[in-house]
């Protein structure tokens, strides 16, 4: 593709969150990126307008590769798109990475589709799959006991509610199938106070906490930054946006660890070996959106960007307890 042929796709339908100070961390931007979330493709976009000489898009929904089609062909081979879980990107990246970007949790996208079952603003299936596998939410809510449910309410959403409403969930179930997002934010409504304008919906906490739960996100996470130290070549880049603490708190420690930079033991505990680094800490504290954006995209307000470079020491395995990862009880 032609440098005058670079203003020909059209402009992807969403911006993507902290895009501008994700790019100028990570400058320069240029060889093999990997854009493990493509979703509406506004980072991989991005990448490739700052330099970037070829981008791997890659996302579980089946979905994205139509959505994009009115813009990306004009990128020509200069954009990849792969269909697949981003747990798994060294398998889908040729050759090693310069870049990896991951944009945590739901699209924006995804949740203005109804028919995807994601939010309780517009009634629909109640399924919150991101790809086109596995269970559903429904099949969640329709199997789980009230003890799995208040883990997963509590753990996932932190839903200080979480056992009222996993009774109440199995209470209505026996009575009816909870098969649509507006029954279930219905039941959840039910055990907490009024919603009162500017508040947030008493659903919010656990309509979160099931979808993570149906896609095992955090499970995902973890794996992605593994697959991530693992993809990237020595001084490669790795930025992720996250919108949840959950998420934040894992990547956080995640990159403490793999940087030799995790906290020491106490008087209880001895002190862990630190890790040989594998990554160099860009961003010492997580990067938030500023006024100007926050304007203009109000579901920016909890995202937080964190970045790190790769060093040369090879991958390693990980100990996933230092992650702070929940512990849910199996059913």
């Amino acid at each position: 593709m032609t440098a005058a042929d670079n203003s020909a796709p059209a402009e992807p339908p969403h911006i993507p969150v902290l895009l501008r100070p994700l790019l100028e961390a990570v400058a320069p931007v240029s060889g093999l990126w990997l854009d493990g979330t493509f979703g509406a493709g506004g980072y991989s976009r991005g990448l490739l307008e700052a330099g970037a000489d070829r981008v791997i898009g890659v996302d579980r929904d089946p979905s994205v590769a139509d959505l994009a089609a009115s813009w990306s062909a004009g990128w020509g081979d200069r954009l990849q798109l792969v269909e697949g879980v981003f747990s798994e990107l060294d398998r889908h990246a040729e050759a090693p990475l310069d870049g990896v970007v991951l944009d945590l949790g739901v699209s924006s996208m995804q949740l203005d589709q109804a028919e995807r079952g994601f939010s309780f603003a517009k009634d629909g299936p109640l399924d919150m799959r991101m790809g086109a596998e596995g269970p559903s939410a429904a099949d969640l809510v329709a199997s789980a006991s009230d003890t799995a449910l208040a883990d997963i309410l509590f753990h996932y959403g932190e839903e200080r509610a979480s056992r009222r409403i996993a009774r109440a969930i199995v209470k209505a179930r026996a009575i009816a199938p909870i098969v649509t997002t507006a029954q279930l934010a219905e039941v959840v409504a039910r055990c907490l106070p009024p919603h009162r304008p500017g508040q947030t919906h008493p659903a919010t906490r656990s309509f979160q906490a099931i979808r993570i739960a149906v896609n095992d996100e955090l499970g995902e996470l973890v794996r992605g930054l593994e697959a991530a130290e693992r993809a990237l070549k020595p001084g490669g880049k790795l930025a992720v946006v996250t919108f949840h603490s959950l998420e934040d708190r894992i990547v956080k420690r995640y990159l403490q660890v793999r940087s030799g930079q995790a906290a020491g033991g106490s008087r209880y505990a001895p002190e862990a070996r630190p890790d040989p680094a594998r990554f160099e800490l860009v961003t010492r504290r997580a990067v938030a959106p500023d006024p100007v954006e926050l304007e203009a995209n109000p579901r920016a307000r909890s995202a937080k960007l964190r970045v790190a470079i790769r060093t040369g020491e090879p991958a390693g395995p990980v100990d996933r307890a230092r992650l702070g990862l929940p512990k849910i009880m199996e059913d």
